[in-house]
């Protein structure tokens, strides 16, 4: 229970911190691996991750009380998540790399 507040807490400041399609990147240089279109999004959302990221990262795509909505494996370039399953709301992504280190994370919107 108490690492389930501390993640919820973790989530929500987040997103209250965050702006728009913004993402933060731990990685050196500072330039973003994923981009994501479309924002906000009605159907799907397609996240391309760009030729120069390590191969075998995961995604995971969260609610913003902390429920686990998509995960992704070992993806190598390109990966479209069917939202159908999804309210209308924001939601955030992790970008993780093998070693479980986050890599780069953002948000974004579902409106359907």
């Amino acid at each position: 229970m108490k690492q389930l507040l501390s993640i919820l807490s973790f989530v929500l400041l987040f997103a209250i911190q965050s702006n728009g399609q913004t993402s933060r990147n731990p990685v050196e240089g500072g330039d973003r691996i994923v981009k994501m279109y479309p924002n906000p999004a009605t159907t799907t959302i397609t996240f391309d991750l760009q030729k120069e990221a390590d191969k075998g990262l995961t995604i995971q795509v969260y609610s913003l009380i902390g429920k686990k909505m998509f995960e992704a494996q070992n993806v190598k370039t390109k990966i479209a998540v069917d939202l159908e399953d999804f309210n209308r709301g924001v939601y955030i992504y992790h970008l993780i790399d093998r070693n479980g280190k986050l890599v780069e994370s953002g948000k974004f919107q579902v409106s359907h």
